[in-house]
């Protein structure tokens, strides 16, 4: 497995690019690219050439997250502003502004069947799941609070270093896991809106995860800590860690194919691991400021033969790279 790069699109926001995330291929056209930057705006280009076609500029403050329905005809976003917008991809039409109290709005994920949007809820330590035909709040799920020992009490309860930062759904949608600044990652029973256990192993924040595409008991995490965690989450074990990178680790994703996974950190890298070798393979020099996310093209479409990899960076670029 390798990727070759294909473009690099320098100053495609005008400040530091956070978010990226593919909206699939619909009958009547290809996947597109969705950005999201600290300038304020979201923007949509088509897949394979890096060519702008629309501009979304309904925040306020930086955008943190982009994420796309399954069905590639709605994207969300969140912002610094603290409100989550939902829009239709073909036309940049709202369809719902879904408002949160400050710092409660971080990085999310549709429903594998699209019934549903998670929302990490930073600082109230919570993940909000919102209902896609009628945009109302349907569940919250609180992540448990930490035992904190203090000089005057020997337990006291305290929420301290449970800011929810990522959120993900495994492949039946029956698992939700949600990672925090303090390392931990919670596993919910969707259907019985239940904690089932949390998994420990990292020594700092987790910013991105996600699970495998073919393995729904497979998690990878990706922390601060320079480390990738991959863990069975039915067992509450970790398989493997991965180490490589020379500072924090960003964001994570997985192929397609279940085969590979792609780092972006801070060390200004972006990273593919072969996961039958469980050792990096490529690391990718493309951007010069820190990686903050990298996504593969969902399969479909027309024509498509081959994968496709964007990476985004504070340097303003979007990278777009051939994955085979």
């Amino acid at each position: 497995m390798k990727i070759n790069s294909l473009k690099n699109l320098a100053n495609a926001h005008a400040d530091g690019v956070w978010a990226v995330a593919w909206a699939p291929a619909t009958q009547s056209r290809g996947a597109l690219l969705i950005t999201g930057s600290v300038d304020e705006t979201v923007k949509l280009w088509k897949g394979d050439e890096l060519e702008p076609e629309r501009t979304n500029t309904g925040h306020a403050l930086g955008v943190v997250a982009v994420a796309a329905h399954p069905a590639g005809t709605l994207a969300a976003s969140t912002s610094l502003d603290s409100y989550v917008r939902v829009f239709d991809v073909d036309t940049n039409a709202t369809v719902a502004t879904l408002e949160t109290p400050p710092s409660e709005a971080w990085l999310m994920q549709f429903h594998p069947k699209g019934e549903l949007l998670a929302v990490a809820g930073g600082g109230s330590a919570s993940v909000k799941l919102w209902n896609t035909n009628t945009w109302q709040l349907e569940q919250t799920f609180m992540v448990p609070k930490s035992e904190v020992t203090t000089d005057n009490k020997s337990s006291e309860k305290s929420n301290a270093g449970k800011f929810v930062l990522a959120v993900a759904w495994n492949l039946d949608g029956n698992r939700l896991a949600c990672s925090t600044m303090d390392g931990t990652v919670a596993i919910f029973d969707v259907a019985r809106a239940k904690l089932l256990h949390t998994l420990e192993g990292h020594s700092m924040p987790v910013r991105s995860l996600v699970f495998s595409p073919i393995d729904s008991r497979i998690l990878y995490t990706a922390s601060d800590d320079m480390h990738i965690h991959m863990y069975d989450v039915e067992s509450r074990s970790m398989i493997s860690a991965f180490s490589g990178h020379a500072s924090w680790v960003l964001s994570v994703d997985v192929s397609p194919d279940g085969a590979a996974l792609v780092t972006g950190s801070s060390d200004r890298t972006v990273r593919l691991w072969d996961l039958k070798m469980r050792a990096a393979v490529q690391t990718m020099t493309d951007h010069t400021d820190q990686v903050w996310s990298v996504a593969f093209r969902p399969p479909g479409g027309d024509g498509v033969r081959v994968g496709r990899l964007a990476s985004v960076s504070d340097d303003k670029s979007i990278s777009l790279y051939e994955y085979t």
